[in-house]
């Protein structure tokens, strides 16, 4: 009776299953099946060559360009979002620019990659102005186009993503962790050094670590922007799967991107076990 309870209790669960099985699990299983099976059977040819130059170039890239713009978006996201905290939970500021938050931690792709082209591009309208005002030129030997641009573009959605993910943890802090502090002594500054910032340090790189792997993973906004090279993992994915000059790379897309799937498991790990120790003391 009890496993008839169990399954009957799991049915309305049954199309969250299926859609997890299409979309995560049969995906992952045809990636790691391609990255080392190959015309021959079992081999381990394919992750070797995840030891070659281009590919350990990539991944270096993607690694250094997650881990800036998580660090951007992490400080600055985190500043905003005490700003916000510290506003009344009426107020009308407050409310707009989570609101807004919302809306820019959503917006990326072809999208974001075209407002920032038409800003600051080459052709630019912003670049155009100032150009004709002062004559200097902001799209310079076209940064915008390679990995510093991308630092530029990923940042602006990292930012909001952090405030709406931090934002719980600065909200968890108590009144009365404050007064009972200040009951006993401590300064503001004793306080955020010895109560409030300890607790809000696991939130803090939980959230970090989810927009290390939020960039990590990014392809359209990238694809968009960067017409030419592949300076980062899912870019050279997609020469590999769609280059006309060397055929034949399907093998090694599988590779990377398990590559990529690796990574991004182990980031999420370490977040999970970030949130799990920060949920204690937001009870």
């Amino acid at each position: 009776m009890i496993l008839l309870r169990r399954l009957r209790d799991s049915v309305p669960l049954l199309p969250f299953f299926a859609l997890v099985t299409i979309f995560l699990v049969v995906p992952t299983v045809t990636v790691v099946i391609g990255a080392v099976v190959d015309e021959n059977g079992f081999s381990l040819a394919r992750i070797a060559a995840l030891f070659s130059d281009t590919a350990l170039h990539a991944l270096v890239d993607s690694v250094l360009l997650s881990a800036g713009t998580a660090v951007l978006g992490a400080v600055f996201g985190a500043v905003l979002a005490w700003l916000i905290v510290s506003r009344p939970a009426e107020s009308v500021i407050r409310r707009t620019v989570l609101s807004l938050c919302s809306v820019l931690a959503q917006f990326g792709g072809v999208a974001l990659a075209f407002a920032f082209l038409a800003t600051v591009g080459l052709n630019g309208v912003l670049t155009l102005w100032v150009q004709s005002v002062t004559g200097a030129n902001l799209a310079g030997s076209g940064w915008l186009y390679g990995l510093s641009g991308l630092v530029l573009v990923y940042t602006y959605f990292q930012i909001p993503l952090m405030v709406i993910v931090f934002l719980p943890a600065l909200e968890g802090l108590r009144e009365q962790w404050r007064e009972a502090a200040v009951s006993l002594g401590a300064s503001t500054w004793q306080y955020w050094r010895e109560v409030a910032v300890p607790l809000l340090t696991p939130a803090f790189l939980g959230a970090a670590l989810l927009l290390f792997a939020n960039a990590f993973a990014a392809y359209a906004t990238a694809a968009a922007l960067v017409s030419q090279g592949s300076p980062i993992l899912p870019l050279l994915i997609r020469a590999a799967l769609t280059s006309e000059v060397v055929l034949g790379q399907a093998g090694f897309a599988y590779a990377l991107a398990l590559e990529m799937i690796v990574v991004v498991a182990v980031v999420m790990v370490a977040y999970h076990l970030l949130v799990r120790r920060t949920a204690r003391w937001l009870r």
